[in-house]
């Protein structure tokens, strides 16, 4: 299986190394990763501290400074749950910083494991609360911890030239969003990648239904550190089976999970039990409602594909551009998975090739031009515009001064009868559409066999769901002309069920056209007719009205259910078809709901019970889809 985060961010501890999706290609850097490890050896030296906290905790810092001293230089930060490794002065990182177009500009480069981790001192917090009023050095938090960390650096590191930035991909992305909130003058640049921002909508759940495949792979691993440690734990146990459905489904209930396997054994995966609901817990672990009173530039960086923080990715960049008016607010979203654009190429995915390596055209010309502005020399112009979005579809670069960018038009696409999806609701015709949903034989989220988590998915052929009983389809009729959506999409469903709860998940799907020709790469993809997923989400429908108070649904009751998909800027082409698939699972990505209104958590095999689902349209209630259409 999978490790996710882990994986994830000691392969891009190491930038330049190629990330999984990635069709391996020729070395778009103008050095090789050996050549940039020899540079790292002969021009830096590198130091290890423990570095003191207001409270007196101690972190473990490495910082690899430029042996030439002779000039000053700004410091770069990570802070990072998942190790700082290698550990000990002669042992050296073959890349330093964001990325290799920055290595020769010579940063202070810093790495430091959280409050809690590996070799620092002190107890970690899943997302550490924030704390607004600090009474006394006994109430800290990340913001304080990164002020405390800044400070330090400053005073003892010497040849700095009192400019700092941050920056972090996915668990290390919430850190820079918590330390862009430190308030400390001299930090000058954060940029916040993929971050996490409120486990229930990121990484825990999607709207209440919980994302089990990820978080039960993970947790085998992220294990909790009770005093500082150079070595991880080993795996609490083995998964054997590379069928993740098969394996997930094999398990039985929820509640088997921990019963059968953690056994109690790793309090961070227990939470999701202990808070299904959104409650204080969860809610005091949202960083967006404190990320105010940001004085720096700020640059949020994501994918369009990122199979794990999307929500964090748009809600902390709206964030705060809502709540820090005037500051510069910097937005980047590509064609890349969960970190993809660390990578050394980013022009594919699946059976999608997006015509260019993406990932180094953002490494050179956005984020090193960033960095090197604000903390070498910010009194020239930065030439970066508001919005920097790759417009999937017609595999284009495009920039805005806004986001969503001007010229979007809200416009309701409605669901009807036969199948039809159109932009006008129906005035005739069938008033509701039904499907079986069976716990006992869920969709799988993905076409093909995997460990039950994978990126691709999210691009993924959805022909397999559309000839599922249990998966009822829509379809405008073919575009006569290119339709682009742009920004949010929001779906308000009527909708009813036999049962007492129910998931709902719908799909945003390109349908090629029947001549669209083939790819000599991909010879064994048939691309004609291809359901592209553009854009999903889950909700657990007990949570419809109420995240904090999940309701029962009464059966065969109409009732309303409203999800939020997250944003898009994607181009139908002219001759394709926009689609829209409703269904009640998406195993094992999330997990099984009983159908039956039970804690989910302590569910048995008996509560999981088969429904009928109604979607209702046409004149007896509407239900439609909220997308945004951008008329330039």
């Amino acid at each position: 299986m999978q490790l996710l985060k882990t994986f994830f961010s000691l392969l891009l501890a190491i930038p330049g190394l190629a990330m999984a999706q990635v069709t391996p290609s020729a070395n778009p850097y103008p050095y090789t990763p050996s050549q940039d490890s020899v540079y790292v050896r002969e021009n830096y030296q590198k130091s290890e501290f423990m570095v003191p906290m207001r409270d007196g905790t101690k972190l473990f810092t490495q910082v690899y400074s430029p042996k030439d001293q002779s000039t000053k230089h700004p410091v770069l930060i990570q802070r990072t749950p998942y190790s700082c490794a290698p550990y000990g002065v002669d042992q050296f990182r073959r890349r330093l910083g964001p990325n290799p177009f920055m290595l020769r500009d010579n940063y202070i480069i810093v790495y430091q494991d959280v409050r809690g981790r590996w070799a620092s001192e002190g107890k970690f917090v899943e997302m550490t609360p924030h704390v607004d009023v600090k009474k006394s050095n006994a109430d800290h938090d990340e913001a304080s911890d990164t002020y405390d960390t800044i400070d330090w650096l400053l005073k003892n590191i010497p040849a700095n030239n009192g400019n700092v930035g941050q920056w972090g991909i996915s668990y290390p992305g919430f850190f820079t969003s918590a330390g862009s909130v430190s308030g400390h003058p001299a930090l000058k640049a954060s940029s916040p990648q993929a971050p996490m921002a409120d486990l229930w909508r990121d990484d825990a759940f999607h709207n209440g239904a919980f994302q089990i495949a990820a978080n039960f792979s993970f947790y085998t691993y992220f294990q909790e550190h009770k005093q500082p440690t150079k070595q991880n734990p080993p795996a609490l146990f083995d998964i054997d089976d590379p069928d993740g459905y098969h394996f997930y489904l094999n398990m039985g209930p929820t509640a088997n999970s921990e019963s059968k396997y953690y056994k109690g054994r790793n309090v961070y995966y227990h939470e999701n039990f202990d808070h299904p609901d959104y409650d204080e817990h969860w809610k005091k672990r949202n960083i967006l409602p404190h990320l105010k009173g940001i004085k720096h530039a700020v640059m949020v960086v994501g994918g369009w594909y990122d199979e794990q923080d999307l929500y964090g990715t748009f809600n902390t960049y709206k964030a705060i551009e809502k709540q820090n008016p005037g500051i510069q607010n910097i937005f980047v979203v590509g064609p890349w998975v969960h970190g993809g654009w660390a990578g050394p190429s980013g022009q594919t995915l699946a059976d999608l090739d997006f015509g260019s390596k993406t990932s180094p055209y953002y490494q050179e010309t956005i984020e090193a031009k960033f960095f090197k502005h604000y903390l070498f020399n910010a009194t020239t112009p930065l030439g970066l515009p508001e919005a920097t979005l790759f417009e999937t579809g017609t595999n284009r670069w495009r920039s805005f001064d806004t986001y969503p960018p001007k010229g979007t038009v809200e416009k309701q696409l409605y669901l009807q009868g036969n199948g039809k999806l159109s932009f006008s609701p129906a005035s005739t015709g069938a008033t509701f559409s039904e499907f079986p949903s069976d716990p006992a034989h869920p969709v799988p989220f993905a076409s093909k066999i995997n460990d039950g988590f994978s990126a691709e998915y999210m691009v993924d052929d959805q022909r397999f769901a559309a000839a599922r009983p249990d998966v009822l389809t829509f379809q405008t009729d073919t575009l006569t002309d290119d339709l682009t959506l742009a920004g949010p999409i929001l779906a308000q469903l009527m909708v009813s069920t036999t049962g007492t709860d129910a998931d709902w998940m719908v799909k945003v799907i390109d349908v090629y056209p029947t001549n669209e020709p083939a790819n000599p790469r991909k010879p064994d993809v048939v691309y004609g007719n291809y359901q592209q997923l553009v854009r999903s989400e889950i909700i657990r429908g007990r949570y419809r009205n109420n995240v904090s108070k999940p309701e029962a649904f009464k059966p065969n009751q109409p009732t309303s259910v409203t999800i939020e998909l997250q944003d898009v800027l994607h181009t139908f082409k002219k001759g394709h078809k926009l689609m829209v698939q409703i269904q009640s699972t998406c195993f094992p990505l999330a997990d099984r709901n009983p159908q039956t209104f039970v804690p989910v958590f302590q569910a048995k095999e008996s509560d999981y019970q088969k429904a009928t689902h109604r979607v209702y349209h046409g004149k007896a209630g509407a239900s439609f889809l909220k997308v945004g259409v951008l008329t330039n």
